[in-house]
């Protein structure tokens, strides 16, 4: 088994449920591109306030992508 090699790229999400919704939903659209998506890092995590009240959590990812393998 040889080392992986990935392409990172960073996505933003939202949700007017939870961080967890938001990251959920952020990593379902990006996996519909057919892309092999292997991990994620939470980058940011934010939110809108309206009226005193969290309205809307915002997060950005790092998402890695198996390009590949190299053998040693």
């Amino acid at each position: 088994m040889g080392d992986h090699v990935y392409r990172v790229i960073t996505i933003a999400g939202s949700s007017t449920e939870s961080i967890e919704d938001a990251i959920r939903k952020a990593v379902a659209k990006a996996s519909e591109g057919g892309e092999s998506l292997r991990w994620f890092e939470l980058a940011e995590t934010r939110g809108h306030i309206e009226n005193g009240r969290v309205a809307h959590f915002q997060v950005v990812l790092r998402v890695g992508m198996n390009i590949g393998s190299v053998e040693a």
